[in-house]
């Protein structure tokens, strides 16, 4: 498994994360998946305080029965969902964290990210809890998901803490932030197509970009009749590996440095995407599989 140094962070972690928001509801049945994981050299876990109600973060937190030890692994977590509403409060934000951490059966958290924008929010509130959190050793870095360029902006000034990851829906199959590169060409409409500059920004910034859905939720993965399906099918061919490490890989080409985070709770599957971190897709590999994606030809 290739490793990755997640910026302006101390970790040196597996390229590819374990998204634990699928984990069965009973340890016997998630120890499985998660142990699989680990086997395939994974050890960054991503969690949210909503995944299975909190259960999701319980479930996990058996793993240290198992031997597992905290420190040789990294545990993010996400918070800001409520029902019907977001919050970032100061007051929910503290909350959070310490119903992760009970459920998780840890003292710290080594990332927290702010799950999806909350249109209330107060970006002194937010770095009012970040420095109470980091404080008592309960959080040591911080991020967002979902967040814009322009929300960055925003939040940064008002935080000790430089953001270290955003956490985005990124693949194949869900490909708008790599359009945001493109302007139609002579004749046409030259406005920019519509993109948030989510790409840019993180490279310009050194921000972590982490990918969530990366096989497009299996279905891209079920799909073989479409053009897109069927050049996976053919490269994997090529490459002698699952047309998920594919997938994968055309994720960790790019020169941002992406993170994929995994969904799948198949230990066959989850063995064969850890294998993505051995593929080089050429330059040509890569746009044949953004152009099968996208249906049409490049402006």
């Amino acid at each position: 498994m290739q490793t990755y140094r997640v910026p302006f962070t101390g970790y040196q972690t597996s390229r590819l994360v374990f998204g634990c928001m699928r984990l069965p509801r009973e340890y016997a049945d998630a120890r499985l998946p998660i142990h699989a994981a680990l086997e395939a050299g994974i050890d960054f876990f991503d969690h949210a305080d909503i995944y299975g109600g909190g259960n999701c973060e319980t479930v996990f937190g058996n793993v240290w029965a198992d031997g597992v030890k905290r420190e040789d692994i990294v545990l993010q977590s996400k918070c800001g969902i409520r029902p019907g509403r977001y919050d970032y409060s100061f007051e929910h934000i503290m909350a959070s964290v310490d119903g992760s951490l009970s459920r998780l059966k840890t003292d710290y958290l080594d990332i927290l990210l702010l799950h999806r924008p909350d249109l209330l929010m107060e970006p002194d509130e937010v770095g009012e809890a970040f420095d109470a959190l980091q404080a008592a050793g309960k959080v040591r870095y911080f991020g967002v998901s979902n967040f814009t360029p322009a929300l960055l902006d925003m939040l940064s000034p008002a935080l000790t803490q430089t953001l270290v990851a955003n956490q985005i829906q990124l693949s194949l199959s869900h490909y708008d932030a790599f359009d945001s590169y493109l302007v139609k060409g002579y004749g046409e409409d030259r406005t920019p197509t519509r993109g948030e500059g989510i790409i840019e920004y993180a490279m310009t910034h050194g921000i972590c970009l982490q990918a969530y859905g990366p096989l497009g939720g299996g279905g891209m993965m079920r799909d073989t009749d479409s053009a897109l399906g069927a050049k996976l099918t053919e490269l994997a061919g090529e490459l002698d590996a699952s047309r998920e490490a594919v997938a994968l890989a055309w994720l960790l080409r790019h020169p941002v440095g992406i993170m994929p985070v995994l969904g799948s709770m198949n230990p066959e599957r989850i063995a064969g995407a850890a294998k993505a971190t051995d593929i080089e897709l050429t330059r040509e590999q890569w746009y044949e599989l953004y152009l099968a994606a996208r249906g049409q030809r490049l402006p």
